[in-house]
């Protein structure tokens, strides 16, 4: 019996640890053969000396359990080395067919306190990065569209978060990459679905380098299982199963969508919707009618509601 994705080779970006190490693991699993990217630095805020190390071990591990591996250690973030990640699959696997944007790193501040560098690093292998892979990938689908004059098979999971959803008082930097993601996805998807191509975003919560002190302190049942009960609902193998489903050809009809997942659950986001509408009654709006239209409609809104859909914050399995 065939594997879902025997055949297919994929990307998965910050593959060396955690979410990256999970989705890849689990693509190999499922038959595709995987360039594990990872630059290698080992503090979550981008910082030490880059090491081959992260992504060797996991492409190593995948080679031992039968699966074919490559591994790469560029910087996606950087135009010429995400090229030469495309270039690489391609040359080592013959075709590239999957791409999971995963690598990020942090940077925490509150916005009156980030610096300049703090937002720009954030963003660049963040929302850049993202950028950078999608564009040779596509670039590859679609000349392989044009020589086959028809749809090719190619799938994109990109890697959002919740900071976007929910706002992050302390993640201005995280947050607006995050959202800049999702806003990447969309065109995306739509750009790229004539070629064949798909390409779909999720919000995973798990404990991971990057976040291990933000759930350090969730009780017992929320962030970790007590011995003996199992996996922890925040491991990255809770969000893994997912990635591999949206690669495969069952989620082919899947496109520019949202999905928040963790710990047993997944949760289809909806598209914003339009909770009211005002026209003016003259050929411009003045002040008066503005504060005579909108005062009375946000002045029953609860205190301190935003456009951020904190509520996903609640999200649980059960």
């Amino acid at each position: 019996m065939s594997l879902p994705l025997e055949g297919l080779t994929a990307i998965v970006t910050g593959a060396g640890r955690g979410l990256g190490r999970a989705e890849a693991l689990e693509l190999a699993g499922l038959g595709a053969s995987v360039v594990v990217n990872d630059y290698g630095r080992p503090g979550r805020d981008g910082s030490g000396a880059a090491s081959a190390a992260p992504a060797e071990e996991v492409a190593a591990g995948i080679r031992a359990a039968g699966g074919r591996a490559l591994a790469h250690t560029g910087d996606v973030a950087d135009h010429e080395q995400a090229r030469d990640l495309v270039e690489s699959a391609v040359a080592e696997f013959g075709r590239l067919d999957i791409l999971v944007n995963n690598a990020g790193i942090l940077r925490d501040r509150m916005v009156f306190s980030m610096s300049e560098e703090e937002w720009d690093s954030v963003v660049r292998v963040h929302l850049k990065g993202h950028f950078n892979m999608t564009h040779f990938a596509s670039a590859h689908w679609r000349a392989r569209s044009k020589a086959a004059d028809g749809p090719v098979y190619g799938r994109i999971v990109n890697t959002s978060s919740e900071a976007f959803l929910a706002g992050s008082a302390g993640q201005p930097n995280y947050a607006a990459a995050k959202g800049g993601i999702v806003g990447l996805t969309t065109s995306t998807a739509l750009a790229l679905a004539r070629y064949g191509v798909t390409a779909n975003v999720i919000c995973p919560r798990a404990r991971t380098r990057m976040t291990e002190d933000v759930f350090a302190g969730f009780p017992p049942g929320q962030a970790a299982a007590e011995p003996g009960e199992g996996l922890d609902p925040l491991a990255p193998e809770h969000v893994a199963p997912l990635v591999g489903y949206l690669v495969s050809p069952a989620a082919a009809h899947i496109n520019g969508q949202l999905l928040v997942v963790h710990g047993g659950m997944v949760a289809v986001v909806e598209r914003p919707r339009v909770a009211a509408k005002f026209d003016t009654e003259q050929d411009v709006f003045t002040y008066d009618e503005l504060d005579a239209l909108l005062s009375p409609h946000y002045a029953g809104r609860p205190r301190g509601e935003t456009f951020a859909a904190a509520e996903v914050l609640g999200l649980k399995r059960g």
